[in-house]
């Protein structure tokens, strides 16, 4: 599902428009966004938790030359699924 399907689906499923539906997750993906790249974690009870982590820097290997190359450390955005989310995915 691409995020125009996702916000035809929104709009059924809440009876506003697509224009609605759309700004509203646009809105929700912006905050997330920021939120998490200021260090601060956005949980959604039941659904999961989006978070930034730190990843140290590590050492590499080219696939085409087989040169070792240094990899930076950097922050990456982590997402971890709910118990709700688990379960429905799990067809329980």
């Amino acid at each position: 599902m691409n995020k125009e399907e996702l916000v035809q689906e929104i709009a059924k499923k809440s009876k506003v428009t697509q224009k609605d539906a759309s700004e509203v997750l646009s809105a929700l993906i912006e905050t997330i966004e920021s939120s998490v790249s200021k260090g601060q974690k956005v949980t959604l009870v039941g659904f999961g938790t989006f978070e930034a982590r730190k990843r140290a820097s590590r050492m590499g290997r080219n696939p085409q030359t087989g040169k070792e190359l240094k990899i930076p450390a950097r922050t990456v955005p982590v997402f971890s699924a709910g118990k709700k989310f688990k379960t429905t995915v799990n067809g329980k």
